[in-house]
């Protein structure tokens, strides 16, 4: 048996979950490195990332650099001697720090690879309307999500899943398949195998404002599908126009219902508790949106303060 001294690198509450089933399995995690601290809020306080809230709390030796190929740091990473890196929801790494450890750097990502290489693969997992999703190990090499595979494992995707709670599913499924992985290094038995490339292979692309913004003209399945996939964050965005007013709204939650109609798409159709979106096929039902400046809220809620014209639309 291999005695593995490991580097973790991670940022978000996703990362969280890997570095707690290390530290509960009591592997020895030489360092942590994590980004820097950025001012949020009002008040432009310091923000730890939630890696380092909880390395602190372990008493796990930090390290957040600006700069991974700066000097100083990458001195300061040989000093800890680790023989193993582990890379969770991070950045790029340069070359001079993934080969720096005898057994490797591999890095956790939430998606079937091949499929969604990138910055978003949850969100696009659901986007696309996939039934099916998962998370892989692999060794990092130069390009991004490239490298030669060591484990996968499926899971299905629920027809009404949002990409927040499938994050919390895969987080979980990722730190089991984490501790698998680390388990086959420690004892010598890992075996990799190459990435098969093809066409057809689907690309999780960084999500921004035009990605974002719903198409009410497309068929309605892969409006439901948009909306979900964006669901809690960075949610799906639109412009309300109602009367004199045009407001960028955000939709957080709906149904579908497919049905006949003549109103020409993105007319709403309000009630007393119901406001819906005339598309293509039938209608999609708001339950959950956000006006700019206002806070989340249920369909029923907005209703109750909130009146819309006659000739409202959604654009």
């Amino acid at each position: 048996m291999r005695n593995l001294r490991i580097v973790f690198m991670g940022t978000p509450d996703f990362a969280v979950a890997t570095l707690k089933a290390l530290v509960e399995h009591q592997y020895h995690i030489v360092g942590v490195i994590t980004a820097p601290d950025k001012p949020a809020g009002r008040g432009r306080k310091l923000n730890e990332s939630a890696v380092k809230q909880y390395a602190k709390q372990e008493g796990l030796t930090i390290l957040q650099p600006t700069n991974l190929k700066n000097k100083d740091f990458i001195e300061e990473l040989k000093a800890l001697n680790a023989n193993l890196q582990i890379v969770v929801a991070f950045r790029m790494l340069p070359k001079v720090v993934w080969q720096m450890p005898e057994y490797g750097t591999f890095n956790l990502h939430a998606s079937l690879l091949p499929n969604y290489r990138g910055a978003a693969p949850i969100n696009w997992a659901v986007i696309n309307g996939e039934t099916k999703t998962g998370v892989s190990t692999f060794f990092i090499d130069e390009k991004i999500d490239t490298g030669e595979m060591i484990l996968q494992e499926e899971i299905d995707i629920h027809p009404e899943e949002n990409a927040g709670s499938l994050h919390d599913k895969l987080m979980q499924l990722g730190s089991d398949l984490v501790i698998k992985t680390v388990e086959l290094i420690k004892s010598g038995n890992v075996t990799t195998s190459s990435q098969i490339e093809s066409e057809a292979i689907k690309t999780a692309y960084k999500l921004n404002k035009e990605n974002c913004k719903i198409n009410w003209h497309s068929p309605i399945e892969d409006i439901y599908n948009h909306i979900r996939g964006l669901a809690p964050y960075p949610a799906a965005w639109c412009t309300l126009i109602n009367g004199e007013e045009t407001l960028d709204i955000k939709i957080y939650d709906v149904e579908k219902e497919i049905e006949s109609h003549n109103n020409s798409v993105g007319t709403i159709i309000s009630t007393k508790k119901t406001l819906k979106v005339s598309v293509t096929e039938g209608y999609i039902n708001i339950l959950k949106i956000k006006l700019p400046g206002k806070k989340l809220m249920d369909t029923k809620s907005l209703l109750n303060g909130y009146q819309f014209d006659d000739g409202a639309k959604m654009r």
